[in-house]
Parts: C-alpha cells; sequence; structure tokens
C-alpha cells in the first residue's frame, strides 16, 4: 500500500537503482516495509527507485485529530499517543530497524526486547541533529516512555513558583526535544555525581574545547570480505588500529553505526559528522569498498581530532574492546549512560569571562551566514568536481582514443605506397596514435588519485555543515528564553533570581556553541589545505606523465 512520506535529510543517489531526494520534499513510498533499511518510491519529480529508509519521515494523519504524525519508518515510532516523533536517522529508537547491509538480522543478544512504559511525565525524544533526550526517571535506552496527555507536558513547570516562561508551542523543534529548552529553563536536575567533565577555554579568538590529555590518531587499513554461518552472511571487515594502544581491533560497518547513534544520541551540541552513505547494491564491488574506506578514515580522522569526541567513553569502547562478551557489556553500558542531550550540558565547565549575550548572538549570526555560504560553495564544487570525473572517465577518454586512431589511420595509409613510404615517419605517426590513446587512459585513471579523494573530503563537509542549522537553533531559543525571562523579570513577574539562572545556563549552551565552531574553523583551515595542496601534487604529477609521454613521441621525429 503507497503511503505518502517527506524527505528529512538529501540523499544523492550513486547508481542507476536508486533516486535523489531532497530535504523536505514529499514521496511517495510503495510498501512501507523496507527492505535492509531501504525503500522503494517516487520523488516529486516522477522518478522511481530506492533511498534510505531512515532519510524519511511517513506521513500519517490521526484519525482523532487534526495533528499530524510524522514519525519514522519503519521503526522507531514512539505511538501515536506520543506526543514527540523521531525526526532523524540513526538514532536509538530504531534498534529493530533493518537498514544496514551488514545484515543486522545476526545481532543476537546486542538489542534487548524494548519495554513501553506508560507515564505521563517521561518522554524521551531525538533532538538536534538526532540527539535524544532522556528523561532523567530512567537510564535504559530501551524503555520507551510514552505520554498519557500532551496536556502534562508543562505539570513540572507550572507547580514551581516563579517558573513562568512558556514553553515553545512546537514541540517537534530540535530547542524542545534536544532537551536544551529543558535545560535552559531549569528542569533537568543535577546529578548526585557527575564522573566526566569536558572543560571550554577562553583561547585568543574566544571560546575552545580544551585540548586532549592524550591525542591520538587511528588507521583504518584492509577490508576483507568475510562469511558466516558457513556462506549465508557476507560482510566486510575492517582492521583499525588506534595509535595509542597500537592493537588492532576488527569492525563491521554496523559497528561503526552503532557508535555514530550514540555520539548523536549523547553529544547535543557538537556537529557529529555524518557516517558514508548506503548503498542497496554493489555492497561488495571493489571500487565502492574502498569507497567507503576513504570515508571511514576520513570519519575517523575527525574524531580522533575533536577533543570531546575523542574522550567520549563508547569511542574508548569501541577502538579498543577486542573480546566479544567485554563488548556486550560496554555497549550496554554505553546506552545506559544518564549524561546524554540535556544532562550533557551538566558536564560541561566554562570560564568566568564575561561574555555580553548581544556580542554572542551577533558571533553565532556571523557563523551561520558564513556555513550557509560555505555549504552552498563546498555543493557547487561537489557538483563540478563530479561533472570533471565522469568527463574523465568518458569524454575525455573517448576524446584522446579518437585522436589516437586517427593517427594510426594517417599512419595505415601511408603504408599502401611502397615506393615513396617512409617506415621511419610512420612508426613515429603510429606512435604518436598509441601515445594519445594510452593519454586517454590516463585521464581515465585520474580521478582516484585526485578528485576521488577531494569529493570525499568535501562529503564530509557536507554533513558537518547540515549539522549547524540544528545546532544553532539550539542557541537561537536559549536566546529568547533569556530575553523572555529578563522581560517578566523587569514586570515583576518572575524572580531576578531565577531570570539569572536562565542567563547562566544560556551562557553554558553558547559557550559550547562557541567552541563547537571554533574548532569547526580549525579543522577547516587544516583540511582544506591538506585537500588542495594534494589535489595540485597529483594534478602536477599527471601533467609531467602527459608531457613525458609526449616529449619520448616528439624524439621519434627528430632522426627523420
Amino acid at each position: 500500500m503507497s503511503v505518502k512520506a517527506r524527505a528529512i535529510y538529501t540523499f544523492l543517489s550513486e547508481n542507476k537503482e536508486e533516486i535523489s531526494i531532497q530535504e523536505n520534499e514529499e514521496l511517495v513510498i510503495f510498501d512501507e516495509n523496507s527492505v535492509d533499511g531501504w525503500f522503494q518510491g517516487e520523488n516529486s519529480r516522477g522518478e522511481r527507485g530506492l533511498f534510505p529508509a531512515s532519510y524519511v519521515e511517513i506521513i500519517r494523519t490521526r484519525s482523532n485529530s487534526n495533528v499530524t504524525d510524522c514519525s519514522i519508518s519503519p521503526a522507531g515510532s514512539l505511538g501515536n499517543d506520543s506526543p514527540y516523533f523521531p525526526s532523524t536517522p540513526n538514532t536509538p529508537l530504531s534498534t529493530g530497524q533493518i537498514d544496514d547491509e551488514d545484515d543486522y538480522d545476526d545481532w543476537d543478544d546486542w538489542d534487548d526486547r524494548s519495554t513501553v512504559v506508560e507515564d505521563g511525565d517521561n518522554t524521551r525524544s531525538p533532538g538536534a541533529n538526532g540527539h535524544v533526550y532522556q528523561s532523567p526517571l530512567s537510564n535504559n535506552p530501551n524503555v520507551h516512555y510514552r505520554a498519557k496527555s500532551v496536556s502534562r507536558q508543562d505539570s513540572i513547570s507550572s507547580s514551581r513558583k516563579g517558573s513562568m516562561v512558556g514553553r515553545n508551542l512546537n514541540r517537534f523543534s530540535s530547542f524542545v526535544r534536544s532537551g536544551v529548552e529543558a535545560f535552559v529553563l531549569g528542569d533537568v536536575p543535577m546529578m548526585a555525581k557527575i564522573a566526566e567533565s569536558y572543560t571550554i577555554d577562553m583561547g585568543p579568538l574566544g571560546p575552545r574545547w580544551k585540548e586532549s590529555p592524550q591525542p591520538f590518531i587511528c588507521s583504518i587499513e584492509d577490508p576483507t570480505k568475510q562469511t558466516k554461518f558457513k556462506g549465508i552472511k557476507t560482510y566486510i571487515s575492517y582492521r583499525v588500529t588506534p595509535s595509542h594502544t597500537g592493537h588492532p581491533v576488527y569492525r563491521r560497518y554496523k559497528h561503526f553505526d552503532w557508535l555514530y547513534n550514540r555520539l548523536l544520541h549523547k553529544f547535543t551540541v557538537i556537529s557529529v559528522p555524518h557516517l558514508p552513505e548506503k548503498q542497496a547494491t554493489g555492497r561488495f564491488e571493489e571500487d565502492f569498498i574502498e569507497k567507503r574506506k576513504r570515508r571511514l578514515i576520513l570519519w575517523m580522522n575527525h574524531m580522533t581530532s575533536h577533543p570531546v569526541l575523542s574522550q567520549y567513553e563508547g569511542f574508548e569502547h569501541f577502538l579498543m574492546c577486542a573480546d566479544d562478551k567485554q563488548w556486550k557489556l560496554g555497549k550496554r553500558r554505553a546506552e545506559k549512560d544518564e549524561m546524554v542531550g540535556a544532562h550533557f550540558m551538566l558536564t560541561l565547565q566554562i570560564p568566568n569571562e564575561h561574555q555580553d549575550l548581544q556580542d554572542v548572538e551577533e558571533r553565532v549570526d556571523n557563523f551561520k551566514s558564513f556555513a550557509k555560504k560555505m555549504d552552498d560553495s563546498v555543493m557547487q564544487l561537489t557538483h563540478v568536481a563530479s561533472e570533471l570525473v565522469r568527463k574523465h572517465l568518458g569524454g575525455f577518454r573517448k576524446e584522446f582514443q579518437r585522436l589516437g586512431n586517427s593517427f594510426q589511420s594517417i599512419s595505415q595509409a601511408f603504408m599502401l605506397d611502397p615506393p615513396y613510404r617512409s617506415d621511419t615517419l610512420n612508426n613515429a605517426i603510429s606512435h604518436t596514435g598509441r601515445t594519445y590513446e594510452n593519454i586517454g587512459e590516463m585521464f581515465a585513471e585520474q580521478p582516484k588519485y585526485d578528485l576521488f579523494h577531494m569529493l570525499d573530503k568535501l562529503s564530509l563537509y557536507q554533513g558537518l555543515l547540515a549539522n549547524f542549522p540544528d545546532i544553532i537553533h539550539l542557541q537561537k531559543g536559549a536566546f529568547a528564553k533569556v530575553k523572555e525571562s529578563q522581560r517578566m523579570s523587569d514586570e515583576g513577574k518572575m524572580d531576578q533570581d531565577e531570570a539569572d539562572g536562565i542567563r547562566k545556563r544560556c551562557r553554558t549552551v553558547g559557550f559550547a556553541l562557541q567552541a563547537e565552531m571554533s574548532h569547526f574553523h580549525q579543522r577547516q583551515e587544516v583540511d582544506f589545505k591538506d585537500m588542495m595542496q594534494a589535489y595540485l601534487r597529483e594534478q602536477i604529477a599527471f601533467y609531467q606523465r602527459v608531457v613525458q609521454q609526449l616529449e619520448r613521441t616528439l624524439r621519434m621525429y627528430d632522426c627523420l
């Protein structure tokens, strides 16, 4: 049965079985049951094919109200009674979804049976960029709380004297779903003991994450095709070796996907890089395996370079655990982590320096404009580079081969009149033809040395930049609450102490966002310098090889 859906992320097709979809595009899904995490459907342009199930949300209309239920399909819905609905892919609420090509059906006891608990005040819902805010009353990520009544969602604040700042009417906004609204308004209780801490320092250009005391790098090598159950199941295993231990562990894509979900679940104000996209067909082709490895390496490089993400206990578990039993224990421990979403904000240690909130807002607005322009530019360069790859693989090779064949034809014509023919000239012209045919092949091979690597880096930054609108929205929402609380304080409707508390918690959100902005700028400078240098070096080497071929051919005419 066909159903309507909406794309929540942009997906670019990479083979003929897939179709591209754009964020917010209306779609038609032919069958609500996904196959290996892929839907078959039709986009707004009438194109039919496959696209990732986790990139869309199915649109359902409740029969007893005018509210539209936009729940992620095929799994992860909290039910029609819940005021919160997942809006991003790869959240832990979708643990039952088979959306990884690496056979999720053999996870054994990796995922316990989920339980739905009926409780009016406890909800968990995905926040900014896929982050999930979980009620402090449960530390089990597999327990889903279903609200009895939407009208009770503000019951906590209504019973507190002076907590009169209104909640956002849009309960689906990332500001609400991430739990940052609850944090700013003081509705997130302090934990008795916080075992982890992340520090923000003041640098020359503003707030920044404190560097990791033990920086390290990590290699990803040797993608190997493996089988299990006597060949019934096939998957690719990667050797992952962190530099600070030197001991390799072997991970499949599903393990990376699990880690990615935990990162989204925990780090509300951090731009977590997107994993390489999934593919419905051709998963074991050599080119696809090589492309995925390159992009996993870039993903890992970003992870190890981030002062906060690199210190995450779940990340350390991913990098170091080689024992199956210990892996499952560590996996469950990470999934029971209470310091996620809004509670992650409690782990932040911010500087004492005063920052005027208007100055912070202006700085955030400038970054927002920069990120939008950079995102557009990255998309443009991606399109141009992709077109150039197609020309290298097709047009350029074909044109040089045609030119070479034409030279060969001239040589063959000269051979038809023996009394006047010059074997030396004919051989030189024939060699010229072969040279241009070789140059055509060189053009076809060149993208794997330069353009592919450029496109890999651009893909990483497309994902990072796509995260920032939601993260910036958190800060904007916090600013609005500060202004509203100060207005109410000036009108005598709120205690000044409570307004000051909201302002203080807004400072925490602001410092965290600025620290993430600073880290992005730092990495952007390093990454794009490396990308441009590598591209230019490969281009120079390529054209030097072309010149050498032409010079050798030219010398054949010197002895005529």
